[in-house]
């Protein structure tokens, strides 16, 4: 049965920093590709940043420069350290895994339930 747990998230001010956490219980961890997506209040859930069984990584252009996506696969787990976080980062953050690369949600079968993260301004 495969399992995420997301960790990490609470309230921070504008320009502070958190370090999301992903715990997998997933056979084979280290092929699946890694992503973090998130979810504002009334908006469609978007992808943040992903990670690839060989480490290459990619962002959407909103957080470049502030988020870092990593792995830890004798672990099984997947980081995001967001920087300078904004109002606008304010989200349930989500964990997926996917046996391929994408940025598409619909691509990764599996998800975890959420961490919430608030940015006050």
């Amino acid at each position: 049965q495969v399992q995420l747990v997301e960790s990490g998230g609470g309230l921070v001010q504008a320009g502070g920093s958190l370090r999301l956490s992903c715990a997998a219980s997933l056979f084979a961890f280290s092929n699946y590709a890694m992503g973090w997506f998130r979810q504002a209040p009334g908006k469609e859930r978007e992808f943040v940043a992903v990670v690839d069984r060989a480490y290459s990584t990619r962002y959407a252009d909103s957080v470049k420069g502030r988020f870092t996506i990593s792995r830890d696969n004798a672990k099984n787990t997947v980081n995001l350290q967001v920087n300078s976080l904004k109002p606008e980062d304010t989200a349930v953050y989500y964990c997926a895994a996917a046996p391929s690369t994408s940025t598409i949600r619909e691509h990764f079968p599996y998800w975890g339930q959420g961490t919430q993260v608030t940015v006050s301004s």
